[in-house]
């Protein structure tokens, strides 16, 4: 994810923070420096670092529960609004897409358990513990307000994906992933409309449950499609190539005269090596160094799909390889296409318009 900053790996899994969490941070110290000073600013960022420890167990949870389904996970950012675990590509299963939505869950019920244990029950019988500052009662209430929230069935949250599963088990992917999504939009509705009777948050937790949803919805239609469609179906057939040696002023003349982004590079054979990405050019130009060539700032483990493949398998390679696109061969291993996520979403909406067809 942009504008994040890698912290430690664990596992194989790179936690990062994202530069408006920091910004966070720095706002809520100076807040409560002007409140009650410099010992007031430490106690409640330490509690809000704390919150998020707490934040980033619960999506290492996710995660070692997908790792348990053979799916890695790359890396994990935190955000001011949570964490976020990105997964190289969906389960396929609906029991193991509800197993790794609990497991977020899971994790936060076992820090609250372990919180009451310490001392935290004291927060269930008195409540005015909590308001009183105590730090491990705070933390319990906190840990059992992240499990009630996530596992409300509104996409993007936990409980969405888990009531999706139950209704996969039933139903067509693609139909229970609408079902669900158009649940989440309506607890965006609600949550928003109770933002603007008691607290303002709650409009900004509403747009970010909606766009969620959409977007969820979004991505089945796609996934729908995908999975009925080789990659020829739609992939691009007139694009420009570029060879190793070819010089940046080349690639900047080739990216400027198309809508091209990113461009296969071939050898003196015709065979694929790599590939230019548009961020990689510009990447490269800011080094102001006139020997560099193609060959030296184009991504070289870019893997390549046949003209056979699903759209779907397609779909996930491009995820397990975060690549922008994905050149594509025929039987004789000669390049005749470019694939990118554009293709399948022009493919789904022609797809979507097309009216549907009767059996004769």
């Amino acid at each position: 994810m942009g504008w994040s900053l890698p912290i430690f790996r664990v596992a194989g899994i790179q936690l990062r923070i994202h530069i408006t969490f920091l910004l966070l941070i720095a706002w809520l110290a100076f807040g409560y420096y002007a409140q009650g000073g410099s010992a007031a600013a430490a106690s409640r960022v330490i509690f809000v670092l704390l919150l998020f420890l707490c934040v980033v167990l619960h999506e290492f949870g996710h995660a070692f529960a997908a790792k348990a389904f053979g799916i890695n996970t790359p890396d994990i950012t935190l955000l001011p609004i949570g964490g976020v675990a990105r997964l190289e590509r969906m389960p396929e299963e609906p029991v193991q897409e509800l197993i790794i939505a609990v497991a977020g869950p899971l994790v936060n019920v076992v820090i609250a358990l372990g919180l009451f244990v310490a001392g935290g029950s004291q927060a269930l019988f008195n409540p005015s513990t909590v308001e009183g500052g105590g730090l491990i009662a705070q933390l319990l209430t906190i840990n059992i307000i992240l499990v009630l929230f996530n596992l409300l069935p509104a996409f993007p949250m936990d409980g969405g994906r888990v009531l999706r599963a139950l209704l996969a088990t039933r139903m067509s992917y693609a139909r229970a992933t609408q079902v669900a999504a158009t649940v989440g939009q309506g607890f965006a509705f609600v949550f928003g409309f109770l933002g603007l009777l008691w607290n303002p948050f709650l409009i900004f937790i509403a747009l970010f449950v909606y766009i969620g949803a959409s977007q969820e919805a979004a991505l089945a239609q796609m996934k729908d499609v995908s999975r009925r469609f080789p990659v020829s179906s739609a992939m691009v057939r007139e694009f420009r190539t570029l060879s190793e040696d070819a010089t940046l002023q080349e690639a900047v003349d080739a990216l400027l005269a198309t809508s091209q982004h990113d461009f296969p590079v071939i050898d003196e054979t015709g065979s694929v090596v790599g590939l230019l990405t548009r961020q990689d050019l510009i990447g490269a130009l800011r080094k102001n160094d006139p020997t560099l060539r193609v060959g030296d700032v184009m991504r070289r483990d870019i893997p390549t799909v046949t003209t056979g493949t699903r759209f779907e398998d397609a779909f996930r390679i491009m995820q397990e390889c975060n690549c922008p696109a994905v050149p594509v061969l025929d039987r004789m291993k000669r390049l005749v296409g470019l694939l990118t996520p554009e293709n399948v979403t022009e493919l789904m909406m022609v797809q979507s318009a097309m009216p549907p067809r009767r059996a004769s």
